[in-house]
Protein backbone atom coordinates (compact mmCIF):
# COMPACT_ATOMS: atom_id res chain seq x y z
CA UNK A 1 0.00 0.00 0.00
CA UNK A 2 3.37 2.72 1.03
CA UNK A 3 4.49 1.20 -2.47
CA UNK A 4 1.39 1.98 -4.22
CA UNK A 5 0.79 5.90 -2.15
CA UNK A 6 4.50 6.72 -3.14
CA UNK A 7 3.94 5.91 -7.17
CA UNK A 8 0.95 8.08 -6.38
CA UNK A 9 2.56 11.28 -5.41
CA UNK A 10 5.75 10.53 -7.53
CA UNK A 11 3.12 10.29 -10.38
CA UNK A 12 1.39 13.63 -8.89
CA UNK A 13 4.65 15.59 -8.55
CA UNK A 14 5.73 14.78 -11.79
CA UNK A 15 2.58 15.95 -13.68
CA UNK A 16 2.67 19.43 -11.43
CA UNK A 17 6.29 19.45 -12.64
CA UNK A 18 5.23 19.37 -16.61
CA UNK A 19 2.38 21.43 -16.03
CA UNK A 20 4.96 24.06 -14.57
CA UNK A 21 8.11 23.76 -17.02
CA UNK A 22 5.02 23.98 -19.44
CA UNK A 23 3.90 26.68 -18.85
CA UNK A 24 7.11 28.38 -18.28
CA UNK A 25 9.12 27.67 -21.04
CA UNK A 26 7.54 29.75 -24.11
CA UNK A 27 6.31 28.41 -27.39
CA UNK A 28 7.53 29.92 -30.01
CA UNK A 29 11.01 30.09 -27.77
CA UNK A 30 11.63 33.82 -29.48
CA UNK A 31 8.86 36.18 -30.41
CA UNK A 32 8.36 36.65 -33.82
CA UNK A 33 9.04 40.26 -35.19
CA UNK A 34 6.20 42.69 -35.31
CA UNK A 35 4.46 43.47 -38.34
CA UNK A 36 2.99 46.60 -39.63
CA UNK A 37 -0.93 47.47 -38.97
CA UNK A 38 -0.87 44.69 -35.38
CA UNK A 39 -3.70 45.43 -33.84
CA UNK A 40 -6.36 46.07 -35.75
CA UNK A 41 -8.51 43.16 -34.77
CA UNK A 42 -9.63 42.07 -30.83
CA UNK A 43 -10.04 38.54 -29.63
CA UNK A 44 -11.07 37.21 -25.97
CA UNK A 45 -9.57 34.64 -24.30
CA UNK A 46 -12.28 33.08 -21.54
CA UNK A 47 -11.64 30.76 -18.92
CA UNK A 48 -13.79 28.83 -15.75
CA UNK A 49 -11.72 26.56 -13.31
CA UNK A 50 -11.23 24.00 -16.44
CA UNK A 51 -11.86 24.74 -19.47
CA UNK A 52 -10.86 27.76 -22.27
CA UNK A 53 -12.60 29.49 -24.84
CA UNK A 54 -11.78 32.00 -27.65
CA UNK A 55 -14.28 34.76 -28.31
CA UNK A 56 -13.99 36.14 -31.97
CA UNK A 57 -16.06 39.66 -32.49
CA UNK A 58 -19.22 39.38 -35.28
CA UNK A 59 -18.68 41.19 -38.07
CA UNK A 60 -19.80 40.50 -41.67
CA UNK A 61 -17.12 38.68 -42.95
CA UNK A 62 -17.33 36.28 -39.86
CA UNK A 63 -20.78 35.70 -40.24
CA UNK A 64 -20.45 34.64 -44.12
CA UNK A 65 -17.30 32.27 -43.09
CA UNK A 66 -19.37 30.72 -40.53
CA UNK A 67 -22.66 31.16 -42.23
CA UNK A 68 -23.23 27.14 -41.62
CA UNK A 69 -23.94 28.21 -37.64
CA UNK A 70 -27.09 30.35 -38.64
CA UNK A 71 -27.89 27.25 -40.91
CA UNK A 72 -28.36 24.97 -37.19
CA UNK A 73 -29.86 27.54 -35.79
CA UNK A 74 -27.21 29.68 -34.11
CA UNK A 75 -28.48 33.11 -34.07
CA UNK A 76 -25.27 34.78 -35.14
CA UNK A 77 -27.47 37.48 -37.43
CA UNK A 78 -29.00 38.88 -34.98
CA UNK A 79 -28.15 42.54 -33.32
CA UNK A 80 -27.52 41.16 -30.16
CA UNK A 81 -24.71 39.42 -31.29
CA UNK A 82 -21.22 40.85 -30.08
CA UNK A 83 -19.16 37.19 -30.28
CA UNK A 84 -19.29 33.76 -31.46
CA UNK A 85 -17.27 31.49 -28.55
CA UNK A 86 -15.45 28.27 -30.03
CA UNK A 87 -14.16 25.75 -27.99
CA UNK A 88 -13.25 22.55 -28.63
CA UNK A 89 -13.23 19.38 -25.83
CA UNK A 90 -13.87 15.89 -25.11
CA UNK A 91 -17.52 14.51 -26.33
CA UNK A 92 -18.64 12.66 -23.47
CA UNK A 93 -17.86 15.41 -20.72
CA UNK A 94 -19.06 18.40 -23.06
CA UNK A 95 -22.19 16.41 -23.87
CA UNK A 96 -23.69 14.74 -20.67
CA UNK A 97 -22.37 17.31 -18.17
CA UNK A 98 -24.65 20.48 -18.88
CA UNK A 99 -23.72 21.48 -15.52
CA UNK A 100 -21.21 19.88 -12.20
CA UNK A 101 -24.59 19.08 -10.55
CA UNK A 102 -24.49 16.37 -13.46
CA UNK A 103 -20.96 15.29 -12.89
CA UNK A 104 -21.19 11.33 -14.01
CA UNK A 105 -18.33 8.92 -13.58
CA UNK A 106 -17.73 7.63 -17.15
CA UNK A 107 -17.34 10.99 -19.06
CA UNK A 108 -14.72 12.12 -16.39
CA UNK A 109 -12.99 8.94 -17.24
CA UNK A 110 -12.69 9.16 -20.90
CA UNK A 111 -11.60 12.57 -20.21
CA UNK A 112 -8.97 11.34 -18.30
CA UNK A 113 -7.71 8.60 -21.24
CA UNK A 114 -8.92 8.97 -24.74
CA UNK A 115 -12.25 10.24 -26.50
CA UNK A 116 -13.75 11.65 -29.53
CA UNK A 117 -13.74 15.29 -29.44
CA UNK A 118 -16.24 18.06 -30.36
CA UNK A 119 -16.67 22.12 -31.09
CA UNK A 120 -18.77 23.99 -28.71
CA UNK A 121 -20.21 27.22 -30.24
CA UNK A 122 -21.76 29.71 -28.48
CA UNK A 123 -23.75 33.31 -30.18
CA UNK A 124 -22.90 35.78 -27.03
CA UNK A 125 -23.81 39.31 -26.32
CA UNK A 126 -21.17 41.69 -24.90
CA UNK A 127 -18.49 40.23 -23.36
CA UNK A 128 -17.57 42.48 -19.70
CA UNK A 129 -14.05 43.87 -20.58
CA UNK A 130 -11.54 43.75 -18.30
CA UNK A 131 -11.88 40.61 -16.45
CA UNK A 132 -10.15 38.41 -14.80
CA UNK A 133 -11.23 35.33 -16.47
CA UNK A 134 -11.08 37.61 -20.08
CA UNK A 135 -7.70 37.91 -21.66
CA UNK A 136 -7.56 40.88 -24.62
CA UNK A 137 -5.37 40.03 -27.38
CA UNK A 138 -4.95 42.78 -30.92
CA UNK A 139 -3.88 41.24 -33.55
CA UNK A 140 -3.46 42.19 -37.38
CA UNK A 141 -5.64 41.23 -40.47
CA UNK A 142 -3.10 38.46 -41.23
CA UNK A 143 -3.16 36.76 -38.20
CA UNK A 144 -6.54 36.99 -37.54
CA UNK A 145 -7.00 35.16 -40.97
CA UNK A 146 -4.68 32.38 -39.71
CA UNK A 147 -6.79 31.97 -36.11
CA UNK A 148 -9.92 31.39 -38.20
CA UNK A 149 -8.40 29.03 -40.85
CA UNK A 150 -7.26 27.13 -37.43
CA UNK A 151 -10.63 27.04 -36.21
CA UNK A 152 -12.59 26.29 -39.30
CA UNK A 153 -10.28 22.99 -39.63
CA UNK A 154 -11.46 22.21 -36.24
CA UNK A 155 -14.57 21.23 -37.33
CA UNK A 156 -15.51 17.93 -38.81
CA UNK A 157 -16.90 18.01 -42.67
CA UNK A 158 -19.35 15.28 -44.08
CA UNK A 159 -20.78 15.79 -47.88
CA UNK A 160 -22.39 19.04 -46.41
CA UNK A 161 -20.02 20.60 -44.35
CA UNK A 162 -19.48 20.62 -40.66
CA UNK A 163 -21.81 18.20 -39.15
CA UNK A 164 -23.89 19.16 -36.44
CA UNK A 165 -24.61 16.96 -33.83
CA UNK A 166 -28.77 16.43 -33.25
CA UNK A 167 -30.47 18.03 -30.04
CA UNK A 168 -27.11 18.99 -28.79
CA UNK A 169 -26.61 22.08 -27.19
CA UNK A 170 -27.01 24.11 -23.39
CA UNK A 171 -29.77 26.54 -24.56
CA UNK A 172 -31.16 28.05 -28.00
CA UNK A 173 -27.57 30.08 -28.29
CA UNK A 174 -25.40 26.96 -28.74
CA UNK A 175 -24.80 23.98 -30.59
CA UNK A 176 -22.30 20.95 -30.62
CA UNK A 177 -20.54 19.88 -33.60
CA UNK A 178 -18.06 17.21 -34.40
CA UNK A 179 -14.88 17.61 -34.51
CA UNK A 180 -11.61 16.54 -36.00
CA UNK A 181 -8.90 14.99 -33.40
CA UNK A 182 -8.51 12.99 -30.54
CA UNK A 183 -9.45 14.21 -26.92
CA UNK A 184 -7.18 13.36 -24.12
CA UNK A 185 -5.89 14.18 -20.48
CA UNK A 186 -2.46 15.32 -22.17
CA UNK A 187 -3.93 16.97 -25.13
CA UNK A 188 -7.63 18.94 -24.78
CA UNK A 189 -9.49 21.97 -24.74
CA UNK A 190 -6.97 24.41 -23.44
CA UNK A 191 -3.79 23.02 -25.43
CA UNK A 192 -6.83 22.96 -28.18
CA UNK A 193 -6.66 27.12 -27.23
CA UNK A 194 -3.31 27.37 -26.75
CA UNK A 195 -2.45 25.86 -30.72
CA UNK A 196 -4.79 28.56 -32.12
CA UNK A 197 -3.59 31.35 -30.36
CA UNK A 198 -0.26 30.79 -31.54
CA UNK A 199 -1.26 30.63 -35.21
CA UNK A 200 -2.57 34.05 -34.01
CA UNK A 201 0.65 35.39 -33.29
CA UNK A 202 0.53 34.90 -29.42
CA UNK A 203 3.47 33.10 -27.31
CA UNK A 204 1.53 30.54 -25.05
CA UNK A 205 3.55 27.84 -22.92
CA UNK A 206 5.07 24.71 -24.35
CA UNK A 207 2.55 22.46 -22.98
CA UNK A 208 -1.24 24.16 -21.40
CA UNK A 209 -3.23 21.73 -20.13
CA UNK A 210 -4.76 24.14 -17.41
CA UNK A 211 -6.29 27.10 -18.26
CA UNK A 212 -4.15 28.67 -14.91
CA UNK A 213 -1.52 27.70 -16.98
CA UNK A 214 -2.07 28.86 -19.98
CA UNK A 215 -3.27 31.96 -18.40
CA UNK A 216 0.39 32.29 -16.74
CA UNK A 217 2.44 31.79 -20.01
CA UNK A 218 0.10 34.14 -22.17
CA UNK A 219 0.73 36.85 -18.98
CA UNK A 220 4.08 36.37 -19.24
CA UNK A 221 5.39 36.66 -22.57
CA UNK A 222 2.70 39.16 -24.44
Amino acid sequence: MRRVLRYMVMLLGAAVLAAALGALVPRPLWPAARAEGEGTRRILVLRNPIHTDIAIPVDDDVRQRFAFLADAGLPIEAPEARYIVFGWGGRAFYLETPTWLELKAVPVLKALTLDASVMHVDAAGAIKEPHPDVAIFDIDEAHFSALLDYIASSFRSGPNGPVAIDNAGYSSYDRFYEANGQFNALVGCNTWTAAALRTAGIRTGWWNPLPVSLGWSLTLYN
